[in-house]
C-alpha cells in the first residue's frame, strides 16, 4: 500500500486485515442505504480512506467509525440527489445472487430490497442499521445522531410500511403460503 511508503506507516497490518474482513459487510450496508452497487462501491472507498487517514486514532472501533462515515457519506448523496435532476432507476438490474440461492429466495429478497429502498431516507437508515448491520438502539442512535426514542419510533414507522408493502407483495405472499 502507498501509505506506507509516502507517510511513514499510517495504516499497517492490521488495516489491511480490516479492509479484507470489513469491506463486505461496509458494501452491503452501504448498497442498503444508496439501492446502487456502483455508488455504494464508492462510498465503501472513500470510507475505508477516511478510516485509514485516522487509523491510529480509531483503533479501538474502526468498524463503528467506518460505519458512521458511510452513513455520513450517504447522507450527503442524499442531499446532493434532492438537488438534481430526478433519475429514473434500472429495476432490471439487480445485485448478482448466491448461486446456492433458490428463486424463491431471491425474488423475496428482491421484494424485501425494494420495499426498503422505498422507505423515507431516516427510516431506511434506521432499518437497514438496525436490522441489516446488527446494531442495537443505542449504537444506531450514536451513528445517526438522534435519540434513542427517535430510533425506535422511527422503526416502528418503517416496520408497519414494510409490512404494508411486502403483505401486498405477491411472491412474498406464494413464499410464505410455502413455508
Amino acid at each position: 500500500m502507498f501509505f506506507r511508503r509516502s507517510t511513514g506507516g499510517l495504516p499497517d497490518a492490521r488495516f489491511e486485515e480490516f479492509v479484507r474482513a470489513q469491506s463486505p459487510g461496509l458494501l452491503r450496508l452501504a448498497f442498503l442505504l444508496v439501492n446502487d452497487r456502483g455508488y455504494a462501491e464508492d462510498l465503501v472507498q472513500t470510507a475505508l480512506l477516511r478510516t485509514a487517514l485516522r487509523w491510529h486514532r480509531v483503533l479501538e472501533h474502526p468498524e463503528a467509525y467506518a460505519r458512521q462515515v458511510l452513513v455520513n457519506l450517504a447522507r450527503d448523496r442524499w442531499r446532493r440527489v434532492k438537488r438534481r435532476v430526478v433519475e429514473q432507476p434500472l429495476n432490471d438490474v439487480v445485485a448478482p445472487p448466491d448461486p446456492s440461492d433458490h428463486a424463491r429466495s431471491v425474488v423475496n429478497q428482491q421484494a424485501v430490497r425494494q420495499a426498503v429502498a422505498a422507505l423515507p431516507q431516516r427510516q431506511r437508515e434506521v432499518v437497514v442499521l438496525r436490522f441489516f448491520a446488527d446494531l442495537s438502539v443505542a449504537e444506531t442512535a450514536q451513528t445517526m445522531g438522534i435519540t434513542e426514542g427517535t430510533v425506535k419510533s422511527q422503526t416502528h414507522r418503517a416496520l408497519l410500511l414494510l409490512r404494508q408493502s411486502l403483505d401486498g407483495s405477491e411472491t412474498f405472499q406464494e413464499a410464505n403460503d410455502v413455508h
